[in-house]
């Protein structure tokens, strides 16, 4: 277990040093788009959803409706786009993942470093953004803090399956499907704007299927106070089954790559 321990801890190091290097640009994306949905949305269009009355939101803003919502998306998409491309480089472009098992390393040591970087990424974006929350008052209670490691459980849940998917692509013309039809309606539909149970059954019930609906549903119930513990624990059970499955499948799919 020290040496599975000690494996991870190097290529998190690894990934931490080009991040030192290439962190300003993911500034826009990372910090800055997030913060414009927030402001358009919550505060821009929330002003006029708050002068026409907040009964249908039960006496919430519409600021404090969205903004555990944007945090949970916000993880969704900064996971899977540190899942997509990179993960190629290290396959098929660069190629730094077959000089790293040209060391005492495994496929299985170089994934579980990829998502912890990926865990890096999530964690540290989201805290930014839940600052930002907190000093706009997008939080309605204290407990909207622990959106926080919800969204990195839902950056997790998205993070495995996309980097299961990325080693068994052989170019990046997949990656476009994975953005347009997988983030782009799971961002639309995940309850982040409004209730999903105002959509047609049939579309509802794609959106329950979401990782991204249940983070939403369990930032936003922890935000407003208002936590079923037994639907808590039903949204945690499935967007750890998403990381534990998916990450299972990442490494036997970089497995196969690298050793073949």
């Amino acid at each position: 277990m020290s040496v599975v321990l000690e494996n991870g801890r190097r290529q998190f190091d690894y990934w931490a040093t080009v991040y030192k290097r290439t962190w300003k640009g993911s500034l826009v994306s990372s910090f800055l788009l997030p913060l414009l949905y927030l402001a358009a949305m919550g505060i821009g269009l929330g002003s006029f959803v708050d002068d026409n009355g907040s009964g249908a939101l039960g006496g919430i803003s519409y600021l404090q409706f969205i903004a555990p919502g944007l945090l949970a998306a916000t993880a969704l998409q900064i996971a899977v786009g540190e899942s997509t491309y990179p993960v190629m480089g290290g396959i098929k472009w660069q190629k730094f993942y077959f000089s790293m098992i040209a060391t005492p390393l495994r496929p299985a040591d170089v994934m579980y470093g990829q998502l912890a970087f990926v865990a890096f990424r999530v964690l540290t974006t989201c805290t930014v953004f839940l600052v930002v929350i907190a000093l706009f008052g997008g939080l309605a209670t204290p407990w909207g803090l622990f959106g926080l490691p919800v969204a990195l459980l839902v950056g997790m849940a998205a993070s495995a399956p996309v980097c299961a998917v990325a080693t068994r692509l052989e170019n990046d013309s997949g990656f476009s499907m994975i953005f347009r039809f997988g983030v782009v309606p799971a961002f639309l539909f995940s309850g982040a704007f409004f209730p999903v149970s105002q959509l047609p059954d049939w579309i509802e019930w794609l959106a329950y299927l979401s990782p991204l609906w249940h983070g939403v549903e369990l930032s936003r119930d922890l935000s407003l106070g208002t936590v079923d513990p037994l639907a808590a624990l039903g949204n945690l059970a499935y967007l750890a089954a998403w990381f534990v499955v998916g990450t299972w499948f990442a490494v036997r799919g970089l497995t196969r790559r690298l050793i073949s």
